[in-house]
């Protein structure tokens, strides 16, 4: 798959950010609430594995250096796709699966603290997918403002 930085690389680079009052960002200047990652997994595994899920959000909030708060899971039959969110202290993260598909799509949105881009490497791992693309969008961003 993919190489992917790693958490030391990630967190060396993330030194650069400051953070106001209210945790709004604010790197090379640029001041916004968070960094939401768009994250698609191709030719995943473990797609319909309810408790596998659970776990690797888990891995995932603790390599963010986030905080959980809830994580509800809804499985749509037995070997259907599932959907779900962790709901963390710094915002959530989504996921939903296509199992018949091997297609999953996650959200990884934080702010304050946390470090959302470690989280591809966690789900890289964890679902071994043939392919995994990265979006990420810097919420809370104005042009201008």
């Amino acid at each position: 798959m993919g190489s992917f930085k790693s958490e030391a690389m990630i967190k060396q680079e993330s030194s650069d950010i400051s953070s106001t009052d209210d945790y709004f960002l604010i790197k090379d200047g640029v001041e916004y609430s968070g960094s939401h990652l768009l994250i698609d997994l191709w030719g995943a595994s473990r797609l319909d594995d309810q408790p596998y899920i659970e776990e690797i959000l888990k891995r995932c909030v603790t390599a963010c250096h986030a905080t959980l708060l809830h994580i509800h899971l809804h499985q749509f039959s037995e070997s259907g796709g599932i959907s779900g969110v962790a709901v963390l202290a710094e915002s959530h993260i989504s996921v939903h699966t296509w199992p018949e598909r091997n297609y999953a799509a996650f959200d990884v949105f934080m702010c304050g603290a946390a470090t959302p881009l470690n989280a591809p490497a966690v789900l890289d791992e964890a679902f071994k997918p043939s392919d995994l693309k990265v979006k990420e969008i810097l919420r809370g961003y104005r042009e201008g403002g």
